[in-house]
């Protein structure tokens, strides 16, 4: 049997990276997916195939869950879409990088907003569901810098280290009800948006890390498996590092 056979997963941010890695994975592992994009809407459009090639139901859902209204709007379709919620990734993020001294309100405010308040909004919607049916497992993906911070990006740090904060309290407030909240904090992995850096940049990364490489989006996916599965069902409150021994 596979490890997410029956359940209904919901992804944020999934039309590519880090997000369209675990889609890819759960539904390899049975689970039926539902995802949002945003901006990407040919790649969001072109992921639901994919996934549907697992043998899996799978739809997409343009939609900003930033913006409280929307992330209720989400929840309610894919209730009605797909009958439950078994597990959350709150996956959507984005950055505006910049010191301090230069950073500018808007870009602090956009990215607590997408990265911080969409992860408030979709939780806060599928509040209800998932008391009902007394189970569930929330995943929020944080970073690395959300526990060490990075000179130029405070607003992104700031955000992650407040999903992680989020993640406990959650964990706490829900954990009497089997709901499990935890998070993911993710290393240099390999991405679209790693690829635009220079090579040099990349090595000097690299070369810091004991395992001496990059990560695989595929790498967090599977730990997100993990934390969606029965096989952590004694496991919640925590964030777990997938960085390949950095700051170690």
């Amino acid at each position: 049997m596979k490890l997410l056979e029956g359940k209904t997963a919901l992804i944020t941010g999934a039309s590519k990276g880090i997000g369209k890695a675990i889609a890819l994975r759960f539904a390899e592992q049975g689970a039926n997916v539902a995802f949002t994009y945003l901006s990407s809407v040919e790649q969001g459009e072109a992921l639901v195939a994919e996934l549907e090639a697992f043998g899996i139901k799978a739809k997409g859902y343009r939609s900003d869950a930033s913006q409280f209204s929307a992330a209720e709007e989400l929840v309610a379709s894919i209730i009605k879409d797909f009958g439950n919620i078994d597990a959350i990734v709150n996956n959507a993020g984005i950055t505006k990088d910049g010191l301090l001294m230069r950073m500018s309100e808007e870009q602090w405010d956009k990215v607590i907003e997408v990265n911080l308040k969409s992860c408030f909004n979709v939780v806060k919607a599928a509040l209800r569901p998932l008391m009902k049916q007394k189970s569930g497992s929330i995943i929020n993906i944080t970073s690395v810098v959300g526990l060490k911070g990075n000179a130029g990006q405070a607003n992104y740090s700031a955000s992650k280290a407040g999903m992680i904060g989020f993640t406990k309290s959650v964990a706490l407030e829900l954990g009497s009800r089997n709901i499990r909240s935890n998070a993911i904090a993710p290393g240099f992995i390999a991405t679209e948006m790693t690829a635009q850096l220079d090579e040099k940049v990349v090595k000097e990364w690299e070369n810091g890390i004991p395992l001496k490489r990059a990560g695989e989006a595929v790498e967090i996916a599977d730990c997100a498996v993990f934390l969606a599965s029965d096989m952590s069902q004694y496991i919640t409150g925590e964030t777990i590092s997938v960085n390949g021994g950095m700051y170690t």
